[in-house]
């Protein structure tokens, strides 16, 4: 007998799409067919006029655990995740302390094994003095080593040359980094400090977290992947100008990856003007033109994976002045949906969609068994129902922060299932359930 026997559903996989039922058992699926209604199943769903995909693989969230937990914490945030469709995640080190050894990734993976909502892992950070710690890093522990190349919290700066040089001659794992220079932010900052002194108007914050402060730093970590040979993946990439390091393709195969994020992909720098802080975050939401070249690029296979970078902070936090409010939005619960959005605009396709949040995380990380829609792959599955609307609410948002940059927006569609390791860990109708969750199995080696 099946666990779970899902009928007369439109599934969107590895570029197709095509009308089938999917029987799941023992966490898996066991069979996709034109007809298996004569299965025996302990749960049906009746998919008629829902889309089935596989669920996202979101490769950038900040849940705030340990140590920033009045913010978000890894339970909380799962949790809004899985209502999103997220079914997967892989968190960032800059925490408290920062998640910068073996230990601290152990520590990570104990909560989460006790709290998550959603399969997880973790990066191991790097800083200037961890070099150690990094050539010995797990890949059973973490998914790749991540690099800020502009500032971060705490001691994760990572802005000794040399450092970096070795990071990049001999992390044994892929590198994923966030890619801005800090010299030139400064600069920038001081001009705008002598122009409006503490009343720094929130749209000021391309011009300080600027394209060129961008395109100097991810040119300077493409110029070191390529010299060294290392797997480089470029997280929330914001400007047209930084597309050319990126090559068209498929990823399979690809050193140097790139990425976008669904609020860089939404939002342009004509927002701040009713937004304002609620959509400040690094690297900044810029222009409508680079708003417009990263679709462009997605199209073409020249970035190769939409991720969240999900980061929350309370709405007292975001409501100080420019240079107190701190930067990041909790993304995860729309995330999904604001990509179909885009598709229902003629911006991508739904399969470009799902190849970018879910085949090419999977592939770039070697997330074993997920991602797709395949036969003895888990089911990671999200059913969604593209023609009932969702009004995103204050009163709807499930992230501890208790806000959302698209609150007033009325998407086109909504989540009306997410299946986690073959349970449904959330429906529309009756919210999230438990489900048996698991740490993802990544290969992302050098």
């Amino acid at each position: 007998m099946d666990d779970l026997l899902i009928l007369n559903a439109e599934l969107v996989n590895e570029g197709r799409r095509w009308h089938a039922d999917v029987a799941i058992a023992n966490r898996r699926i066991t069979a996709i067919g034109a007809d298996l209604q004569g299965r025996s199943a302990r749960t049906q769903i009746d998919a008629s006029g829902l889309l089935l995909l596989p669920g996202m693989i979101d490769d950038q969230v900040h849940f705030r655990e340990p140590g920033l937990t009045h913010k978000g914490d890894i339970q909380s945030e799962s949790r809004a995740a899985v209502a999103g469709g997220i079914t997967s995640y892989m968190e960032m080190p800059n925490c408290s302390p920062p998640t910068l050894n073996r230990e601290a990734l152990l520590a990570k993976h104990a909560i989460a094994a006790q709290k998550s909502a959603a399969n997880y892992s973790f990066y191991h950070g790097a800083s200037n003095d961890n070099l150690d710690d990094i050539r010995v890093a797990d890949p059973k522990l973490a998914c790749a080593i991540k690099v800020f190349m502009g500032a971060s919290t705490g001691n994760m700066l990572v802005d000794d040359a040399e450092v970096l040089d070795k990071i990049f001659a001999e992390s044994p794992l892929l590198i994923a980094t966030h890619c801005e220079d800090s010299p030139t932010i400064e600069a920038n900052e001081a001009i705008c400090v002598e122009q409006y002194g503490e009343a720094i108007p929130m749209a000021c914050h391309p011009r300080i977290r600027s394209a060129e402060a961008c395109l100097r730093s991810s040119s300077f970590a493409v110029g070191l992947a390529k010299t060294h040979d290392a797997r480089l993946h470029v997280l929330h990439l914001t400007t047209a100008r930084e597309l050319d390091l990126f090559t068209p393709g498929p990823i399979q195969g690809k050193r140097i990856t790139g990425e976008a994020c669904v609020h860089h992909l939404f939002f342009s720098d004509a927002d701040y003007a009713e937004k304002g802080s609620l959509i400040k975050c690094n690297p900044a939401i810029k222009t409508n033109e680079d708003r417009r070249a990263l679709l462009a690029a997605l199209r073409e296979d020249r970035l190769d994976v939409i991720a969240t970078d999900h980061a929350p902070h309370l709405l007292d936090e975001k409501a100080r002045p420019y240079l107190r409010a701190p930067a990041g939005l909790p993304l995860v619960q729309d995330a999904l949906l604001s990509l179909i959005q885009q598709v229902k605009a003629g911006n991508l396709s739904l399969e470009q969609v799902v190849q970018k949040t879910s085949h090419a995380p999977a592939t770039l990380f070697g997330v074993a068994e997920r991602g797709f829609l395949r036969e003895d792959h888990y089911a990671d599955l999200v059913l969604v129902d593209p023609n009932r609307p969702t009004l995103v609410t204050r009163e709807a948002v499930r992230s501890k922060c208790g806000w959302s940059p698209f609150e007033g927006t009325e998407f086109g569609a909504s989540i009306h299932t997410t299946i986690i390791n073959g349970t449904v860990a959330y429906t529309r109708e009756g919210g999230l359930q438990p489900a048996p969750v698991m740490a993802l199995d990544c290969n992302a080696v050098r």
